[in-house]
């Protein structure tokens, strides 16, 4: 991987809520990655190739991160980021002050501030997977509230049988495009709520907070 240039992300600690069928049982701690470990496998990747990331536990959640509140007694802490990061420079004695790529998984839910503060400690990635599913039916869901009458059968309307043929409303492409626009609005909040917005790409295709179109391409495709 190292001679063809590859990133790799590794993926240690455990995330709590449920993905897949696998569901995290074990104990709150198990949910916070230490400084050693992070530094353990920064010094077993850094000596092969600096193209990898970390992505380190902090209380992430898969599915939807709800705030501690009875039955949730997690609360996200993107601030050990930091001690994570201190702890490899001083390791390495690095004129960095974060001399880590670190990724945020299950950041659906989370705060606009905890974003932020795992950015400022070194987060480059984020995973947003349950919003954006939830973003993606939300187009398709407010395309049938829109064009519901045409969608029960192939001619005429729910309740009228003017003959005239509903192909066009129907036709997957539609529907989906629909779905792919309401998702790509849900990951142009993610860009700029990471800071990415603005950084490789036109000013004048980020006005009116319109969906960044090179961004969204290529995240679809």
């Amino acid at each position: 991987m190292a001679k063809m240039g590859m990133f790799l992300e590794m993926e240690i600690g455990k995330t709590g809520g449920e993905e897949d069928g696998v569901k995290h049982e074990g104990a709150i701690e198990e949910l916070f990655t230490s400084s050693e470990q992070v530094w353990r496998v920064h010094e077993a990747l850094s000596a092969i190739s600096p193209n990898f990331s970390i992505a380190a536990a902090f209380g992430n959640f898969h599915g939807v991160y709800k705030a501690p509140d009875g039955a949730n007694k997690v609360k996200l802490a993107p601030e050990i980021l930091g001690k994570h990061q201190k702890y490899i420079k001083d390791k390495i004695n690095s004129p960095l002050d974060k001399p880590t790529f670190l990724v945020m998984h299950g950041g659906s839910g989370s705060e606009k501030s905890e974003i932020m503060t795992a950015v400022k400690n070194g987060v480059v990635k984020m995973n947003v997977d349950t919003d954006t599913q939830w973003a993606y039916w939300c187009g398709v869901h407010k395309y049938y509230q829109k064009h519901s009458d045409r969608l029960w059968k192939q001619l005429g309307g729910k309740d009228n049988d003017d003959g005239l043929p509903n192909k066009k409303k129907y036709d997957p492409r539609v529907w989906i495009r629909a779905a792919e626009e309401s998702m790509g609005a849900r990951v142009t909040v993610a860009l700029k709520d990471l800071g990415s917005v603005g950084r490789f790409s036109p000013k004048e295709e980020l006005k009116d907070d319109k969906p960044v179109k090179p961004y969204i391409r290529a995240i679809l495709n």
